[in-house]
């Protein structure tokens, strides 16, 4: 599902990733642990599209986006990728279930139609009651589940996840946790994770340790 060769970054003098490598196969979920500074979420992003190595290859599903231009890298993060983040990035105007909907909207799918998949995920995630609420009215756990919905809308090739427990407490973590291997399980999701949470890390199929750069442990 995902290949990523020889990547490596610098920003000015200081170099981040240093030749990284990582493999990752359809209905996996893998975390990437490792001290803050390692390069882990420099890495997701590169992986996800969202910045440009200085070298090196990515493939998704079989299409090298490391060669795409802006116009179909756009297109192709849109329609295979999902990001969920720390922070949920909900749009605060909106309610639940149109933040869900907008990568569906970009994507060209019909007001019905994404207005349907979002109410199917939002049952499936147990937040189908806070659809027209907006986000200052749901709890963070709640906020996340909805973020999670918004990143499978498309139904991507795969999600890619920066600390998404990071600000839940305990009981919310480890729900989500838990929601990622249903995910995985009912619908073969493929999960890419960067975390600090230990409890996500050891119950992950794979745990890809980083330090100064490099993956010293797969």
């Amino acid at each position: 599902m995902l290949q990523a060769k020889g990547i490596h970054k610098s920003y000015g003098d200081l170099t981040i990733l240093k030749g990284v490598d990582l493999e990752v196969d359809k209905g996996e979920i893998v975390t990437i642990v490792g001290a803050s500074g390692a390069g882990k979420s420099t890495l997701l992003h590169i992986i996800g599209t969202l910045d440009k190595s200085d070298s090196g290859e990515v493939w998704i599903d079989g299409v090298k986006v490391s060669e795409l231009n802006e116009k179909k890298l756009s297109a192709f993060r849109n329609q295979h990728i999902g990001f969920v983040f720390q922070f949920h990035h909900l749009l605060p105007e909106f309610t639940a279930l149109e933040n869900i909907c907008i990568p569906a909207f970009i994507n060209g799918v019909s007001k019905k139609e994404a207005e349907s998949k979002a109410m199917e995920l939002m049952e499936l995630l147990g937040v189908a009651h806070r659809a027209g609420h907006k986000p200052s009215a749901m709890s963070g756990g709640e906020q996340q589940r909805v973020s999670v919905a918004r990143a499978l809308i498309n139904n991507p090739s795969i999600v890619l996840a920066d600390e998404p427990s990071g600000n839940l407490d305990s009981e919310n973590a480890t729900a989500l946790h838990q929601l990622f291997f249903d995910l995985r399980d009912q619908m073969n999701q493929t999960f890419v994770i960067v975390t600090h949470n230990d409890e996500l890390a050891n119950i992950s199929d794979r745990i890809v340790h980083m330090r100064d750069g490099n993956i010293v442990l797969s």
